[in-house]
């Protein structure tokens, strides 16, 4: 790949097709390291994506569950609320708990 000017070749033209090849061939390697780079990092992150999914959709899960234990156990206690003698006991205002205070609310 010489060139010639007036049918004479220049001189040092073949050193510089030279440095072309090798600084393309450098290039096409740099380019495809850096191709190969970004594809590892965008399955990277579609990897990391896939595990946020499934641990958010286990934590929709659980919040249900949660959710239905805490209306389960509100209904327990508005219905032990209506029976609990501690809470219709006239005692139960007094500040320092005692014994037989509490023993006297109980159904004998």
């Amino acid at each position: 790949m010489s060139q010639k000017r007036d049918g004479q070749e220049r001189p040092g033209s073949h050193e510089e097709d030279d440095r072309k090849v090798r600084r393309r061939e450098k290039n096409r390697v740099a380019a495809q390291r850096s191709r190969k780079k970004q594809t590892q990092k965008a399955d990277k992150l579609h990897e990391e994506y896939e595990s946020l999914e499934q641990e958010n959709t286990s934590l929709k899960r659980e919040i249900g569950k949660l959710t239905d234990e805490m209306k389960h156990l509100s209904e327990v206690l508005k219905d032990h609320e209506k029976i609990c003698p501690l809470l219709h006991c006239t005692m139960n205002f007094v500040t320092v708990p005692r014994p037989d205070a509490l023993t006297s609310c109980l159904p004998r």
